[in-house]
């Protein structure tokens, strides 16, 4: 679940109620959050301060303070997008900061339009796990359901990329590797962490190692791959991925890459939506919803693919059928609008229908 909508005010507004003279971070924060007269109860807890080691970045929960550690995006560049029309509008602004009032100017547009698009070009390291972690925590507090990851990196670090799944796995993304993107190596572990993953671009694995590794035989090197295969198991494993695409990985080279077909993918729970999140979704709808309206959004969802996704229909046609469609099965729903199938519609919000796999350029970028 996420926390209800905060009310934050425009920049415009919080420099006029300042006055002439420019405001320290601390008392705009104080200013803001009066003005909005709707802080969370955390916000009033003794502030953590700012540290400039980022390496300490991680003991301050960014979700409970408006004083966050210092972070630097170095590894790729970011930036953030209202809308989900990529084709039309492209990618947004630049996010070049990660401090609290950088990624609150980026997003302050974005409160309204109930989605934030975040894209990414670069390295899976550190920083972007403090990047993705940011600006979920600055969508739970304006409120914004609708969130998206635009990927496009060649991997990184196995150890950051199972931090930044973790946290991608609580914060509800969706995942996209739009056309003319990559989602390769370590890149492999994020996408596994999304609530749905929409790929057009290429997928690829290879055998992972330490960059820092200590080993200088061959023993050792087993004993530490052993080490990092266990832990990606169990992280495969919790995010509802077969933990079988683990032992294909080691299979191939550092050097080398090994693609994967659009049905190696749906094989091993990579594309699509994630099956633990799944489950738990469903937990949640039966208890909210009752199991009559589940197996009816069941229902639909069989209809649905059977009727409305064939291949050769655009987007237009697609829309039209699955709206017609949700009459006949009852939805929206009068006690569960917003958990009916296609409700993003309803908000005027659609995730984007993406190519198949091999599809022409990634626009935008």
């Amino acid at each position: 679940m996420f926390r209800p909508s905060v009310s934050l005010l425009p920049v415009v507004l919080l420099a006029a109620l300042a006055g002439c003279t420019r405001q320290a971070p601390e008392e705009r924060t104080q200013t803001m959050m009066r003005a909005a007269d709707a802080a969370p109860p955390s916000e009033t807890a003794p502030a953590v301060p700012a540290r400039a080691q980022e390496a300490e970045a991680d003991e301050v929960d960014v979700r409970r303070t408006t004083r966050w550690p210092v972070a630097r995006l170095t590894s790729g560049q970011a930036r953030i997008s209202c809308t989900l029309d990529y084709a039309a509008t492209g990618d947004g602004a630049a996010l070049t900061s990660l401090e609290f009032f950088s990624v609150l100017d980026a997003m302050s547009p974005c409160q309204d339009a109930g989605v934030v698009r975040l894209s990414y070009d670069g390295k899976i390291a550190a920083d972007f796990t403090d990047l993705v972690k940011r600006v979920a925590a600055m969508a739970d507090r304006m409120g914004i359901r609708k969130r998206v990851l635009d990927l496009n990196s060649s991997g990184g670090q196995v150890e950051d990329a199972i931090a930044a799944g973790d946290d991608i796995g609580q914060a509800g993304w969706t995942i996209w590797v739009r056309e003319g993107a990559v989602c390769h190596s370590s890149c492999v572990l994020v996408l596994a962490a999304g609530d749905n993953r929409m790929v057009a671009g290429e997928v690829g694995i290879h055998r992972m190692m330490r960059v820092r590794s200590k080993a200088t035989t061959r023993a050792e090197l087993s004993r530490e791959l052993q080490d990092i295969y266990a832990e990606v198991k169990d992280y495969l494993q919790r995010n509802g991925v077969a933990i079988a695409i683990a032992d294909v990985m080691m299979t191939v080279p550092n050097r080398s890459l090994r693609l994967l077909t659009a049905e190696e993918m749906a094989r091993y729970g990579l594309s699509g939506p994630n099956a633990a999140q799944d489950d738990l979704n469903r937990i949640a709808l039966i208890r909210k919803c009752g199991e009559a309206f589940v197996w009816r959004k069941d229902a639909f969802a069989q209809a649905y693919a059977q009727e409305c996704e064939r291949q050769g229909r655009d987007v237009d046609e697609v829309n039209t059928c699955g709206m017609k469609l949700r009459e006949r099965f009852g939805f929206p729903d009068e006690k569960c609008p917003d958990e009916s199938p296609l409700s993003e519609y309803d908000a005027g919000l659609a995730l984007l229908p993406v190519a198949p796999a091999g599809g022409g350029s990634r626009a935008g970028r």
